[in-house]
């Protein structure tokens, strides 16, 4: 038994020396685990094959287990490393590329690069990208605050409303001294302070057909929080014929919904689900029915996850998926939406 362990040790060591293939060490562990294991379970005791190896299986067993622990150990500790070092490189390649990181934003964002599925090449992407979003109130407010957090380079933000006391109920990016103020400013003004280091382009007017076009032709995602079907179906049909990506969302007092819209895929649009305006009275406003305070944050939060989620090109998103969340039940339920035969945009294809 003894010759056998100093045998297999003897033969790891010149291995390594050797630089035989990493997987030859553990292929004899094995077929030495299989052979000991035959000859103990199919021989009698007197058998001298099975005395020579110590006669009992119990001992093997033991040795055999330690043996598998470390040795899986080694290979667990080795892929850790590997892949510390490789997000380290990449994060220092990408300091010295055309889009470099500071030393503050590389400690800003270091939560984001030493994940598996971003890196550093995903916050590149991000400072890369270029989002508008349309709507600084209950959605808006959530949604520009994550993408500021994430370091989205380009934030274009649209809306010609003003801050009213009414508004901080739920609208968390604005404050007591931002009322009165443009909306586009206030938000500005937050999320500039929140990430210095992103650009944001305030439009300080309602999102109208004359200039909708080239606007949104400026940014790769178009994230729709408007609180109006008008402004909804605009967007919804210039996305369309820029073959851009739209996130929507609406709320409506305990329930709200999530919808992306990838119009450079054969996707359903908006006015597939939403063909026409509903009827006066079937679709209240926040300020004519009310929304709970905390609903626009879950909702917001959803659509900036979405967004950042299709720049990063990572895991799976809601293109052709409606999330409906009632936080009166404590309920999420998903539909499948399917491009409609009658749909005009869609037979179109352009505005």
């Amino acid at each position: 038994m003894l010759s056998i362990i100093i045998g297999f040790v003897v033969f790891w060591i010149f291995a390594r020396k050797l630089h035989l293939s990493k997987s030859i060490v553990p292929a004899v562990a094995i077929g030495l685990s299989v052979f000991i294991s035959c000859v103990h379970l199919t021989l009698p005791p007197e058998n001298n094959l099975r005395v020579a190896l110590g006669g009992s299986l119990e001992p093997w067993a033991l040795l055999i287990s330690i043996f598998l622990v470390v040795y899986f150990y080694r290979e667990i500790l080795k892929r850790i490393r590997s892949l510390s070092i490789k997000n380290t490189q990449e994060i220092k390649s990408h300091h010295s590329s055309e889009i470099s990181f500071s030393d503050v934003e590389l400690d800003r964002y270091s939560r984001h690069m030493i994940m598996r599925e971003i890196g550093g090449l995903g916050q590149k992407k991000l400072k890369s990208a270029s989002v508008l979003v349309v709507g600084a109130g209950g959605l808006g407010s959530p949604v520009l605050q994550y993408l500021s957090a994430a370091g989205i380079g380009t934030i274009g933000i649209i809306d010609d409303d003003v801050v009213d006391q009414s508004n901080l109920q739920r609208q968390v990016i604005h404050n007591d001294h931002s009322i009165g103020l443009p909306k586009v400013f206030s938000a500005q003004k937050a999320i500039e302070d929140q990430n210095p280091y992103i650009k944001v382009k305030p439009y300080n007017r309602r999102l109208s057909r004359d200039i909708a076009s080239e606007l949104l032709s400026e940014y790769d995602i178009i994230i729709e929080g408007s609180d109006n079907f008008e402004t909804r179906y605009l967007v919804n049909e210039v996305a369309k014929s820029l073959s851009k990506v739209v996130v929507s969302g609406a709320l409506s007092q305990w329930e709200g919904q999530v919808m992306v819209f990838d119009h450079s895929l054969n996707s359903p649009c908006y006015q597939c689900i939403f063909p026409e305006k509903p009827a006066a009275g079937l679709a209240p406003t926040c300020a004519e029915a009310g929304v709970f305070s905390a609903l626009p944050g879950v909702i917001g939060t959803l659509m900036a996850a979405e967004a950042i989620k299709h720049i990063l090109d990572i895991g799976n998103g809601l293109n052709g998926v409606m999330l409906i969340y009632d936080a009166m039940q404590a309920e999420t339920r998903s539909i499948k939406v399917n491009k409609a035969t009658n749909c005009r945009i869609c037979a179109n294809g352009t505005v």
